[in-house]
């Protein structure tokens, strides 16, 4: 039985298959708030369109208050990169993304056996 166990995790293991990318958005510091504001209604506008879309499945203001987390409906990180880096907080360079891509929990596999 350990060694059953052993071998189990000793295997690589597998990636599990990605069903989202997480999508952590940072508003740049130094910016006068005037012009994030300028920028704020189209940036919602662009947003809302891509949540009706179905590319947004959730979305969440940051509790640090420095923007915003998306789950975004893309198996890679090119995928998000390219609907993300049309919004304007990206294309007037206010603002930046972090991407993780999301899968299954991979650890779950082991209880199933």
């Amino acid at each position: 039985m350990v060694l059953l166990s052993t071998s189990l995790f000793a295997q690589a293991p597998t990636p599990p298959p990605v069903n989202h990318v997480l999508a952590i958005l940072t508003v740049k510091e130094g910016f006068p708030r005037d012009q994030l504001a300028k920028v704020l209604p189209a940036e919602v506008r662009a947003t809302v369109q891509l949540y009706l879309e179905g590319r947004i499945e959730q979305w969440y203001a940051r509790g640090d208050g420095k923007g915003v987390v998306f789950v975004l409906n893309c198996k890679t990180t090119e995928e998000a990169k390219s609907l993300t880096e049309k919004l304007p907080l990206i294309k007037d360079n206010l603002a930046s993304f972090e991407f993780m891509t999301l899968g299954p929990l991979t650890p779950l596999r082991f209880m199933m056996q």
